[in-house]
C-alpha cells in the first residue's frame, strides 16, 4: 500500500489532488479505505470538529459559507464536509451546498468535499468519521460537517462533532415542539439564520422556554441570530463556538466525546466486519436464504440468526478486512 502512503505524504505536505484520492479511497472503502485509516489514525485527534444541522432550507449551506469567511479572514485553514442527498441516477453527491459555497472555491485555505449520503439516514453518509479523519490527519485545524437537511434534526451529527450547532428559520414554533428531545439532546448552539424575517422573536421565545424546561447543565446552549446572506451574527457565531471549545477543554468533556467517538467506530467497524465474516463462512445461498424467509414471515429475525450461527463450522476465527461501506448496517460510529 506505498501509493496509499505517497498519497498521505501528498496531502500532509498540501496536495489537493493528492487529499482529494484519499477521501475518495476512505469512502470507497474495502483494503485501500482500511490502509487509509491505519495511516491517518495516529495523525488525526488534534481538529477541532464542528457539526451544522437543522432542517432543508434553514440556510445551513450559506451559513457554513459565511463561517468559512470569518475563519479565513483570521488566517486559519478550514475544510467542509458537506453531506448532499445521493444522484437517484449515479448514487454520488448532488453537489448542491459546493454551489452555495462557490465564494470559496477558488480559496487554497478551504478545502470542500461534498459526500453523498447512499440512502444512509440520519443526515450523514457512512463515511464521514473516516473523511473527517483524513482532513484531521492533513493538518486541517477546523472540519465542519454540515449534514443533509432531511426533514427532521438529525442526532447523528451529535456524535460526529464536538461542537453541534442546530439552524432554525423565524416561524418554526411548531417544529421545535415537535423536535424537543432531539433538539435538547443534540444542540450545543442554537442559531435563528433569516433572523430579518417576521417570527424571529417568537422563535427564540420558544427555543427560551424549551429550555428553562430542561435539566439545567454546566453549558446552556446560547441562542443566537444571523443573517447569513450578509453575514449579520456570523462573527458572534464563530466566537461561541470557540467558547464553546473552551468549556469543553477545561471540564474535560473534550475527551470524554473523542473517545466515545473512537469507541463507536470501533464498535461499527467490528459489527461490520462480523457480519462479512458470517455470511462468508455461512455461504451466501443459506444466507439469502434465512433472510428471505424472514422477509416471508417464516421466520422472526431472531431465530434466523440462532440458524445462521449454528450452521457455522466450530473453530472459525474472524479474519480478513471488514467491507466499511456496510457499516449503515451495523451500527453507526464516528471518529
Amino acid at each position: 500500500m506505498s501509493d496509499v502512503s505517497d498519497l498521505l505524504d501528498a496531502a500532509v505536505a498540501g496536495g489537493r489532488v493528492s487529499l482529494a484520492r484519499l477521501l475518495t479511497l476512505a469512502e470507497r472503502g474495502g483494503p485501500e479505505g482500511a490502509e487509509v485509516a491505519r495511516l491517518t489514525h495516529r495523525l488525526a485527534g488534534r481538529a477541532v470538529t464542528v457539526g451544522i444541522t437543522g432542517a432543508p432550507g434553514s440556510g445551513k449551506s450559506t451559513l457554513t459559507g459565511a463561517l468559512c469567511g470569518v475563519v479565513r479572514a483570521a488566517g486559519e485553514r478550514i475544510a467542509v464536509l458537506a453531506i448532499d442527498p445521493s444522484s437517484p441516477f449515479s448514487g454520488g453527491a448532488i453537489l448542491g451546498d459546493r454551489v452555495r459555497m462557490s465564494d470559496h472555491a477558488l480559496d487554497e485555505g478551504v478545502f470542500i468535499r461534498s459526500m453523498a449520503t447512499r440512502g444512509h439516514l440520519g443526515g450523514l453518509a457512512v463515511a464521514t468519521p473516516a473523511a473527517i479523519r483524513v482532513l484531521d490527519a492533513t493538518g486541517f485545524p477546523t472540519v465542519i460537517v454540515e449534514t443533509v437537511g432531511v426533514g427532521q434534526v438529525e442526532v447523528e451529527i451529535a456524535g460526529a462533532a464536538d461542537t453541534t450547532v442546530v439552524v432554525v428559520n423565524p416561524g418554526w414554533g411548531d417544529a421545535v415542539q415537535a423536535n424537543k428531545a432531539g433538539l435538547m439532546e443534540i444542540a450545543d448552539v442554537f442559531v435563528i439564520n433569516k433572523a430579518d424575517r417576521p417570527g424571529a422573536a417568537e422563535t427564540r421565545r420558544d427555543l427560551e422556554q424549551m429550555l428553562m424546561l430542561s435539566a439545567a447543565g454546566s453549558w446552556v446552549p446560547p441562542i443566537l441570530e444571523t443573517e447569513a446572506t450578509t453575514g449579520r451574527g456570523v462573527a458572534e457565531l464563530w466566537a461561541t463556538i470557540a467558547e464553546h471549545g473552551r468549556h469543553l477543554a477545561v471540564t474535560g468533556e473534550l475527551g470524554r466525546r473523542r473517545v466515545e467517538r473512537v469507541g463507536e467506530e470501533f464498535r461499527a467497524a467490528l459489527l461490520a466486519g462480523l457480519l462479512d465474516r458470517v455470511e462468508q463462512l455461512a455461504g451466501p445461498r443459506r444466507f439469502a436464504e434465512l433472510r428471505d424467509q424472514v422477509l416471508r414471515r417464516q421466520l422472526d429475525p431472531l431465530t434466523a440468526v440462532v440458524e445462521l450461527l449454528g450452521d457455522l463450522p466450530s473453530g472459525q476465527t474472524v479474519t480478513g478486512t471488514p467491507d466499511t461501506s456496510r457499516r449503515g448496517r451495523a451500527g453507526g460510529g464516528s471518529c
